[in-house]
Parts: structure tokens; C-alpha cells; sequence
């Protein structure tokens, strides 16, 4: 009985059996294309990400405004670089919290889950990027860079590419950095003048002033709350 059954069983059971390997090698070579490119996706990303964080994001002007800090005070390597990166890492991620979120929402999950391809991912992603350069970008930074790339005038935002959005954005990092850390340095500068006309008036010419100027702006520095001061109004000179 078990026999006849088998032997009546056998004949579909080998024909599906023969069947699947087809659908499955018919299937297997596109999934496994599209798992392959989003891997080098990822890596390419990855690559890339330390000149992305600078040139799209908040760093740069973040960064910037650490690093003449430490010089206005007068310790070149006090804070070491690496504590300003990292410092200048996580501050960029507040600011860019909402950015990242959206971008997260729209574009990597949706990209990740295959529903959406490559130039559709792009478009979702760079769109908040775009955004909040935008806000951050002063028009005239942007026609000059418009200028120089001998485009055709853009009518509205949308015309306008990235080649020339990314490096008015950065330009207009630049200079605002440098305005907050033209703010910083006169107070130190102050002191700097102070210390070196009481030296002059005592003859003690032989006596550097950073020797006795130093240790006055650090301690003016922690009295006042400093670096609260300086990150507070690092976040919110962004809008």
C-alpha cells in the first residue's frame, strides 16, 4: 500500500522538485545582484562619510570655531585634536539630528527594505541635505559659485545643482566661523594687551607676556562658564 502510494506520489513530487531549482536559480541571481550593490553601496558610503560630514553637515564651521578657541587662549595642543573632533562630532549631530532623521526615514530604510532604487534613494536623501544647506547659505556665496561654474542662472532652488549648492555652503561655513571666531578672540586679546602694558610699565621687558597672560585667560575662561557659552551659541547660530 505504502509502496503504491509512493509510487503514485513520485512522478509530481519529482516534477516540483525538478521545478524548484529553476525558480530559485531564476530568482537567486537578481536578489543577490541587489544585495551586492547595496554592499557597495554601503561601503562607497563609508569611504566617503569623513568628506560628507565635513562638506554637508554642521562640522566644518564646528571644527573651526573649536580650533580658535584653543589658539585664542594660547595652547595649541590643549585640547588635543582628538577631544575637538569628537566634541565637534556630537555637537553636529544635535544640530543635524532632524536632517538625519528625515533622512533616515525616507531614504536609507525604504533603500535598505528594496523599495526604493538607487536614483530614487539619492533624490529622498539629499533632499533634507539640501534643505539645510540651503538655509545656511547666503545667496551671494551661492551666485559667486554660480559665476565661477559658468552655469546658466538658476530661476528658483531646484535648478540649482549640487556642484554649486555644496561649495557656497561650505563658503558661507567658512565665513561664518570666522566671524564667531573673531568674537572670541578679543576678549583674549584684551588680556593679551593688558598683561604686556603692566609688564612694559614694571621694565620687566625680559619677561614673555604669555607667561602670566596664560594662566589669566584660563582662569577668566572657567570663571565666565566658557565653553558652555561657546557651544551654546555654536547651536544656535544655525537656523
Amino acid at each position: 500500500m505504502i509502496g503504491s502510494i509512493v509510487a503514485c506520489g513520485w512522478p509530481s513530487f519529482a516534477a516540483h522538485a525538478a521545478a524548484a531549482p529553476a525558480v530559485v536559480a531564476a530568482a537567486t541571481p537578481g536578489m543577490e545582484t541587489a544585495q551586492a550593490l547595496r554592499v557597495v553601496l554601503g561601503l562607497t558610503v563609508l569611504a566617503v562619510l569623513p568628506a560628507l560630514v565635513v562638506c554637508l553637515t554642521s562640522f566644518l564651521r564646528i571644527i573651526i570655531v573649536l580650533s580658535m578657541l584653543r589658539h585664542a587662549i594660547g595652547m595649541n595642543e590643549t585640547p588635543p585634536n582628538t577631544v575637538l573632533i569628537g566634541l565637534a562630532l556630537f555637537l553636529t549631530t544635535f544640530t543635524m539630528s532632524p536632517v538625519l532623521q528625515k533622512l533616515n526615514v525616507d531614504a536609507f530604510e525604504p533603500f535598505m527594505a528594496g523599495k526604493l532604487s538607487i536614483e530614487e534613494g539619492y533624490g529622498k536623501g539629499m533632499a533634507p541635505l539640501r534643505e539645510f544647506m540651503v538655509r545656511q547659505t547666503r545667496e551671494e556665496d551661492l551666485a559667486l559659485m554660480v559665476e565661477l561654474s559658468k552655469a546658466p542662472i538658476p530661476q528658483s532652488m531646484d535648478e540649482i545643482g549640487n556642484i554649486q549648492l555644496i561649495p557656497s555652503f561650505m563658503l558661507s561655513e567658512l565665513r561664518a566661523a570666522f566671524q564667531i571666531g573673531f568674537v572670541i578672540f578679543l576678549p583674549f586679546l584684551l588680556i593679551d594687551l593688558i598683561v604686556s602694558s603692566i609688564l612694559m610699565a614694571l621694565g620687566m621687558m625680559m619677561m614673555p607676556p604669555t607667561t602670566i597672560a596664560l594662566p589669566l585667560k584660563i582662569l577668566m575662561f572657567v570663571l565666565v562658564d566658557g565653553w558652555s557659552l561657546v557651544l551654546k551659541s555654536l547651536v544656535a547660530s544655525f537656523h
